[in-house]
């Protein structure tokens, strides 16, 4: 199945390049059969345990290595089921949006890429795996045209120099140790200023790829500058790549006292991400930037329980930092098909363009409310469940109440940009044409993932146990 999962996109990708006339329906069974093969290895490492295989069947160290455990086959499921949802839309609005025949081998390597990222344990290999991402990444962004373009090569040279300094950390431990496997350098790892210099350069790299609060600067413009499909899947999958990699790296390979002096790095970085990311999608006039600084504070959650886990050792942590990583997915995906949506059937860019959507497109306008919903936290959602193992890990510690209170004012901060839009909805439409008839299959697209992230509270326990024993 793994082997699987990998060799299809690409040989998807492949054929479309060949042949672009059926690349819309080659990326829709490609990512159908990801889907249930994705599946099916989520129930077998469920029944059977964590399963590693090495390709070629050459020796451990010279043979790439992948390991699936039920952490990974849910980020892979995650990934097929959004890659099927965003290209169901992308082929109902395909020529509303002009995407070009290039979206469909690109999201397919899109695919590839965070799949192999959520199979393997050897630096090296994540660092192809990266590039490969950023890449396609900027490629996709550029797809909306000559608007795009300066946000696009931003997003370029960023991600360039993110991937040079995760590199040389890389190869500053290569030199030490002699080996790139994570478990295997795990084994041999010492405490020294080198190891430390390679994890924080490579830390570096990382938190500028993912966006991470203070390196956050790149996404907004580029997320809202690329289509809506685009900028669901960067959203929702793209920025959770660097922060995988970025858990392997001080959750499995440093030292415990490495990960206890970084922790404050990473809860301040988190605290401020949830504040001024807030503060920003509160201010801006543009629809989809409010959207992608959405995503730069709903990220401040992750690397808060990040930081918590390294800290504290609490596994409530980990179960609250995947789910944060779950929801938020499922969420951004519906946020932004629903705005994107909304914003290009009425013609405009601008907060204001939403007024009275309640009543225009009143489909689009509940599913992003549904997804608002998530983000601020309310029961039973997901991004509930997930601010609700974060709080319950606090209180086991004790004492937290600095971290309580900026969880509040945090949540305060989501619901009042989540509001401004509902409220801007529900105030009295323009007039609209006498033929205005919007499209009802991408706002159905849109309502779905928000509808999966409040269905998470029917697997409430099981996630929880799973992520708590996993972390990774």
């Amino acid at each position: 199945m793994m082997v699987l999962l990998l060799v299809l996109p690409l040989v998807g990708a492949l054929l479309m390049l060949l042949w672009p006339k059926i690349a819309p329906l080659l990326t829709l069974l490609t990512a159908t059969i990801c889907s249930l093969a994705a599946l099916q290895l989520l129930l077998q490492v469920s029944e059977q345990g964590s399963q590693q295989i090495l390709l070629a069947g050459w020796p451990s160290g010279l043979a790439i290595s992948l390991e699936a455990n039920s952490l990974s086959c849910l980020l892979i499921l995650l990934t097929t089921v959004l890659q099927l949802l965003v290209a169901l839309y992308a082929f109902a609005t395909y020529r509303r949006d002009k995407l070009g025949t290039g979206f469909w081998p690109l999201s397919s390597l899109l695919q590839l890429g965070l799949t192999s990222l959520w199979l393997s344990r050897d630096l090296f290999n994540l660092y192809v795996c990266l590039e490969l991402l950023g890449l396609v990444a900027v490629a996709l962004v550029s797809l909306s045209g000559d608007k795009a373009i300066k946000p696009a090569l931003n997003y370029l040279l960023l991600s360039l120099f993110g991937s040079l300094c995760y590199l040389l950390g890389v190869a500053m431990l290569y030199g030490a140790y002699g080996v790139l496997d994570i478990s295997a350098l795990a084994l041999q790892w010492q405490t020294n200023i080198l190891s430390t210099a390679a994890l924080l350069l490579m830390t570096l790299g990382l938190m500028l790829k993912a966006a991470l609060w203070p390196l956050h600067g790149w996404l907004p413009a580029a997320h809202g500058a690329a289509p809506a499909p685009v900028s669901a899947l960067l959203s929702a999958l793209v920025v959770k790549g660097p922060l995988f990699i970025l858990c392997l790296l001080w959750l499995q390979l440093a030292s415990a006292p490495q990960a206890v002096a970084i922790a404050p790095l990473f809860t301040g970085c988190g605290l401020a991400a949830l504040l001024l990311g807030g503060v920003s999608a509160l201010r801006t006039p543009f629809a989809k930037n409010m959207v992608a600084y959405s995503t730069v504070a709903q990220l401040g959650y992750a690397m808060l329980a990040l930081g918590l886990l390294l800290r504290f050792n609490q596994p409530l942590f980990a179960a609250a930092l995947w789910l944060f990583v779950l929801a938020h997915a499922l969420a951004k995906a519906a946020c932004f098909l629903a705005i994107g949506e909304i914003t290009a059937t009425l013609g405009g860019k601008r907060l204001n363009t939403l007024k009275g959507a309640s009543q225009t497109m009143p489909l689009a306008m509940f599913a992003f409310a549904v997804a608002g919903g998530s983000l601020i936290g309310l029961p039973p959602s997901g991004g509930f469940l997930a601010k609700w193992a974060l709080l319950q890990g606090l209180w086991l510690q004790g004492d937290q109440l600095l971290w309580l209170l900026a969880i509040v004012l945090a949540t305060l901060l989501s619901a009042a940009y989540v509001f401004r839009v509902v409220v801007l909805a529900f105030d009295r439409a323009d007039p609209v044409a006498p033929d205005f008839a919007p499209r009802i299959l991408p706002q159905w697209l849109a309502l779905l993932p928000a509808l999966a992230v409040w269905a998470m509270a029917l697997y409430s326990e099981p996630l929880l146990r799973l992520l708590k024993q996993e972390g990774l």
